[in-house]
């Protein structure tokens, strides 16, 4: 298959430059690598900029209401198991007035890929703060700066017993459909984060670990069994320290290849997992790449399982045959 078999002919109606558009065209690409066929596939989505992206796709598709996404996309892929189920979601869709369906979502490991594109604003509604707004951000809801702590998606996400979370740019259309394909052949719920940009109302906003020139001292990308390392002439490095993680200069004040920590996104115990996926971009490179990634049961096959076992074990097997068991009576 090819990126252009998912291509919905609809013109694409959003910004000029908005980084969903890059999430949409790595979208596609990942979507053909993986090679489940359009008609085998759905997309669904809540309220914001991000869920017109099912319009955009030559998939069945499922636009719903604000935050319910993700208990439709549960209900698609516990209906019909064989659907490849996706959510394509916001920063203020899933984690405001969707955040109970998404940590249940999270925490069931239904079998969904959720795509979370976080610019850390509302956008269709012209420019509130969301739940992944900075304190002290100003916004047209929060003029005089807000006076909350912001959700991390990593922390959530991890913190309702996630088992694959992965990062990347909008604009990583190198990287993306890497990224987005592992998520999909993950059994269970994955959970991207997709760090973008919205040109109207937070431009910039990512800036300081985006643009060329900081990118490769501000990020890290993380590949299963590969040592932590990062920087422009790629000389720096991830160890630990104690209890805490440290970057380090290959070479200074001691520190050697070995001790770099090598990337285990497939360990069970999530304690370094959250720990790479809360850097910061600061004193510690914001992690890209899948950060974790851990096998558990899945819900949607355990209900099919279940529902198999009890059929067996029972004489009616459909609902009119139960309504009609024992005693019954025609009124005429």
């Amino acid at each position: 298959m090819e990126a252009k078999d998912f291509k919905s002919p609809q013109l694409v109606r959003w910004c000029p430059g908005c980084g969903d558009y890059g999430v949409l065209n790595s979208l596609h690409k990942a979507m053909a690598d993986l090679g489940v066929a359009p008609h085998d596939t759905a997309v669904i989505s809540g309220i914001g900029c991000s869920s017109r992206l099912p319009y955009y796709m030559n998939t069945y598709g499922f636009h719903t209401i604000h935050g319910r996404g993700a208990a439709v996309a549960t209900g698609v892929k516990t209906a019909n198991p064989k659907l490849s189920v996706w959510l394509a979601t916001g920063d203020g869709d899933c984690l405001a007035i969707g955040g109970n369906h998404f940590i249940h979502a999270v925490r069931r490991n239904v079998d969904i890929n959720i795509l979370l594109m976080n610019n850390k604003i509302y956008g269709l509604t012209k420019g509130q703060y969301s739940p992944t707004s900075a304190r002290g951000f100003v916004s047209k809801s929060s003029p005089y700066g807000t006076v909350e702590d912001p959700f991390r998606p990593a922390e959530l996400a991890i913190g309702a017993r996630g088992r694959f979370f992965a990062r990347t740019i909008d604009t990583d259309v190198k990287n993306s459909p890497e990224i987005l394909l592992a998520a999909a052949k993950h059994k269970g719920t994955s959970v991207v984060e997709v760090i973008l940009n919205c040109v109207i109302f937070n431009d910039g906003i990512n800036e300081s670990i985006t643009n060329r020139e900081n990118r490769p001292d501000r990020t890290i990308y993380l590949r299963q069994g590969e040592k932590m390392i990062f920087g422009k002439d790629n000389n720096k490095g991830i160890v630990q320290d104690g209890f805490n993680l440290k970057a380090v200069t290959i070479g200074e004040n001691g520190y050697t290849l070995d001790d770099v920590l090598v990337h285990d996104a497939k360990t069970t115990d999530p304690t370094l997992h959250l720990k790479l996926a809360l850097m910061d971009g600061n004193e510690l490179p914001v992690a890209l790449g899948i950060i974790r990634n851990v096998d558990a049961p899945v819900y949607d096959e355990e209900v099919e399982k279940q529902i198999a076992e009890v059929q067996a074990k029972k004489s009616a097997r459909t609902l009119r045959e139960f309504l009609m068991a024992g005693d019954i009576w025609e009124v005429k």
